[in-house]
């Protein structure tokens, strides 16, 4: 890796410069922060977001230009000093304390300064009770600069103080910047007061061991020594032990404390972790398996109003042509609101080029921005967006663009009105994520419908194929595939069944291009021998769309299709199938196809009445038409077609 891909990469957690940050608060209240950051490449939410990593590139500017406005040279090295000092509240402080002692916290730092850096290994060996070697070396391609070794220095000051010890003592034998391998440092600091009163606990145990030894050989000293000498001595040895015991009781207590704190922190962010991670997953879940647009915006609105802790959301999808921004879904909005703005077709501009609108702004450039208080940006967006943003009281608000495959789709944003919580880095790492699976959706969806639209028109031409060998039969097919429908929406089947029902319709009567046109145009009756061999369309519709491999819920389509002339009573063609054995959907379509050929010309007849064609149908009940598939039919007919509805007269007990 060379120093410029080393440069680029996240090297750096956000905590290090929050602590620059907490020192520029303390003392140079007169440094813009958000000026600062800005000129560095960051953000604030980034800094307050625990989970992100800055840049070489990043740091080293916010140093430069921190250096240039404070003209402080030491900043580094305060910034370091500050990190675990009694003024700091922050997790690196809580790392330390919790830790029980000095010694254990520069001999662990290998261990935690993972947490904080990427950049270097460390490396730290025990000298002593009171003294450690810690070695710093920069990994492969990474270029640290001068002042990360001062704001080292600063740190391991600051452990001591951390533990109320004076400022340590610091030998720095080898530096990278003086032409070391590593930066060596080698620290050691006053003893505790625990451990002075144990050295003093213990001496004087020995002392008392070594007078009584002494009075041992003088005996006119013992009545003094047992009233007096030994009962005081033995109470000072107690009471040194009891302060002993007391002052390590109290470094255990801080300790555990902070570990609390420290394992709290852990907690919270492991179960963000885990929400968000259950959240990708569900919204995978309730994705993978639409196709419809307005299904999927429904769906991620409940997942995310589910899932996520924000007050709003929106999803804005681009038109067909990318001219405009407009919402088709959300949630924690009043329903009367969230409707109004959906079926007024809330929108945005997209073909504005100047248009500074920040869900306008965040669908072109393909990035996501984050807003804490829209007041701040005012002045930098158009009026229509500010007049927008009071008329729903957003405050706060977080957008990012619904991307496939460097495409923008749409937008998402959530916003906080009641819990008034900031956003920080994670929720846009965490809404990217949830936005990247709603483009893969929507461009699944679409990939789908528009092969479905192939689809049908591919049908449809088979089917117009059809009818236009014979002009006079022409519109047949798609008209017993409408009374098909309509038979399938009275009797309340499936969406799914009816799609089947609707493709074999419209291909029904392929098979008849397979039949001589003599015969198909004949304008007077069959013969018997012409009529066997029309007869053959149906076996010959089976056997072509058997060759097409319908799948899904269009595998029934060349059975269905191909046993439409069969009857209940077993006199129908091809197969002689009787009621049980027929597919209901043949049913289905016999009726529509006979009602259509009855009330239509033909070469040798005229269109029937209306009326003589239902009675027709009512007389073939049982023999040759399922009885629930004519009551529909004519449910379907009287209301969307007959201008008087039909009564039957007869006595086949139907409607």
């Amino acid at each position: 890796m060379n120093n410029k891909d080393s440069a680029d990469k996240e090297l750096y957690n956000s905590r290090i410069v929050d602590n620059y940050i907490k020192i520029i608060r303390l003392n140079y209240s007169y440094v813009d922060v958000n000026d600062l950051l800005k000129n560095a490449g960051m953000e604030l939410y980034e800094v307050e977001d625990e989970a992100h990593w800055f840049t070489q590139t990043q740091l080293n500017k916010f140093h430069n230009d921190l250096l240039i406005k404070t003209g402080n040279k030491e900043i580094a090295r305060e910034a370091g000093l500050h990190a675990a000092s009694p003024g700091s509240v922050g997790v690196m402080r809580r790392y330390v304390l919790g830790l029980i002692g000095p010694q254990n916290a520069y001999e662990l730092v290998g261990k935690y300064a993972s947490k904080f850096t990427r950049s270097s290994t460390f490396e730290s060996k025990s000298l002593g009770s009171n003294k450690v070697e810690i070695a710093v070396t920069p990994n492969n391609g990474v270029q640290e600069e001068p002042y990360q070794c001062e704001n080292r220095l600063g740190f391991w000051e600051s452990i001591s103080i951390a533990f109320n010890y004076n400022l340590p003592r610091i030998d720095h034998p080898e530096c990278i910047f003086k032409g070391g391998k590593s930066c060596r440092y080698i620290i050691s600091w006053d003893e505790s007061p625990s451990y002075t009163w144990k050295k003093i606990r213990d001496f004087t145990g020995i002392f008392l061991t070594l007078f009584i030894v002494v009075e041992y050989f003088f005996p006119f000293m013992l009545p003094l020594t047992l009233t007096f000498l030994i009962p005081t001595s033995i109470s000072i040895f107690l009471l040194i032990s009891w302060q002993q015991v007391n002052l390590d009781r109290q470094e255990l207590i801080n300790a555990v404390e902070n570990l609390h704190e420290t394992s709290e922190d852990l907690i919270e962010q492991t179960n963000i972790n885990y929400e968000n991670a259950l959240l990708i997953n569900e919204v995978s879940q309730a994705l993978s398996k639409e196709l419809e647009l307005g299904n999927i915006t429904a769906n991620v609105s409940d997942v995310l109003e589910k899932r996520l802790d924000y007050d709003r959301g929106l999803i804005l999808l681009a038109n067909s042509d990318k001219t405009r921004l407009i919402a088709k879904g959300g949630f924690g909005y009043d329903p009367d609101q969230l409707n109004k703005m959906m079926l007024s077709g809330t929108w945005f501009h997209l073909d504005k080029i100047k248009s500074k609108g920040v869900f306008v702004q965040s669908f072109h450039q393909k990035k996501p921005f984050l807003v804490n208080d829209i007041d701040e940006i005012k002045d930098s967006i158009t009026k229509r967006s500010f007049n927008f943003a009071q008329r729903l009281g957003v405050k706060s608000f977080l957008c990012c663009p619904i991307i496939y495959e460097d495409e923008s789709l749409g937008v998402l944003a959530v916003d906080n009105v009641q819990t008034k919580k900031a956003f920080l880095q994670r929720d846009i790492n965490i809404l990217t994520g949830v936005a990247n699976q709603i483009g893969i959706s929507i461009h699944n969806a679409k990939l789908i419908q528009a092969r479905f639209k192939q689809f049908q028109s591919v049908l449809q031409v088979l089917a117009a194929t059809t009818d236009a060998r014979d002009p006079i039969t022409a519109g047949h097919s798609e008209k017993v595939t409408e009374y098909a429908v309509g038979i399938c929406s009275q009797l309340g089947l499936a969406h799914n069944y009816t799609e089947m029902i609707r493709v074999a319709s419209l291909l029904h009567d392929y098979g008849k291009m397979g039949v001589d046109d003599s015969i198909l145009k004949k304008a007077g009756r069959l013969n018997d021998e012409e009529f066997e061999h029309i007869k053959t369309h149906a076996q010959k519709s089976r056997e072509i769309l058997e060759r097409v491999n319908f799948e899904g819920i269009y595998k029934e389509v060349p059975e269905v299709a191909g046993a439409h002339h069969e009857k209940l009573d077993g006199s129908g063609y091809p197969d002689g199938l009787t009621d049980d054995e027929i597919p209901f959907g043949a049913k289905i379509i016999a009726v529509a196809d006979v009602f259509e050929a009855l009330t239509s010309r033909r070469h040798y007849r005229e269109p029937m009445m209306l009326n003589e064609a239902f009675d027709h149908l009512m007389n073939a009940v049982g023999s040759h038409f399922d009885k629930k598939c004519v009551e529909a039919f004519i449910e379907y007919y009287n209301e969307h077609e007959g201008q008087i509805p039909y009564i039957y007269k007869g006595d086949n007990n139907v409607l």
